[in-house]
């Protein structure tokens, strides 16, 4: 029988590793499963390490979701606190909304156009069988 070769001096990586900007839904998916991420860094590029445990999300070198992993499929996984904080943001941003500026638009006359673009008035033009 053959020896074995000796294991490498540095462990394999294992595991995920991707850089995406977090959607407006606050959660990035993993194998068909949904993580909820603070979602104070919406919009803003984060880093996604998962591993055979753990799902880890960084922004900017700070963390801001980890999870145990999930090995089941099609599951959500959301932290509570990650849910208050998106219900809080709502709130604020439903409180903050301002209404529309009233702005003042001129209205033209129809007549305008036709004689910008050369139109005649039908009934000035006598076009004859109409009646």
């Amino acid at each position: 029988m053959a020896a074995m070769v000796p294991l490498p001096p540095v462990e394999p990586v294992v595991g995920w590793r991707t850089s995406t900007r977090l959607a407006r839904d606050h959660y990035v998916r993993i194998a068909s499963n949904d993580y909820s991420v603070h979602p104070s860094v919406i919009g803003r590029l984060v880093e996604v390490v998962a591993d055979l445990q753990e799902v880890r999300v960084t922004c900017g070198g700070q963390q801001v979701a980890a999870h145990p992993r999930c090995w089941a499929v099609h599951q959500t996984i959301t932290d509570p606190a990650h849910a208050q904080a998106a219900a809080v943001m709502r709130r604020l941003r439903l409180q903050t909304t301002r209404p529309p500026a009233d702005t003042e638009v001129e209205q033209r006359r129809l007549s305008d156009y036709d004689a910008l673009l050369g139109v005649q008035d039908i009934g000035a033009a006598g076009i004859e069988g109409v009646a």
